[in-house]
């Protein structure tokens, strides 16, 4: 697995605005998981909005995070976001009472 975290330096959303525009972006999100997208998370903070992403592959979470999105996340939030990757050979996953590691089953 692979993670990307995106920041987007914005005031941080009411928690009613910040569910709005989720559920308003949500189905972009849904339709990337033929492309490889396991997960997003939503965040909202102090220091801004963005998502923890979690992808199949680094390859996929490249493919998506492009100069043109770069560009269009710019034109829609005023400010530039940054992307920070992450290799994730390890989870913990309370839900499901496991610790996956990769390439195990």
């Amino acid at each position: 697995m692979f993670v990307a975290i995106v920041q987007i330096p914005v005031a941080k959303r009411s928690r009613e605005a910040a569910i709005d525009a989720a559920r308003k972006s949500a189905p972009t999100y849904t339709a990337l998981g033929a492309k490889g997208l396991v997960r997003k998370y939503y965040i909202n903070g102090d220091a801004g909005g963005g998502g923890v992403y979690l992808w199949e592959s680094e390859a996929a979470a490249r493919a998506w995070y492009t100069t043109d999105w770069e560009k269009q996340m710019e034109a829609r939030f005023g400010a530039k976001p940054t992307v920070t990757y992450y290799d994730n050979h390890v989870v913990v996953d309370n839900e499901v009472g496991k610790v996956r590691i990769e390439g195990e089953r």
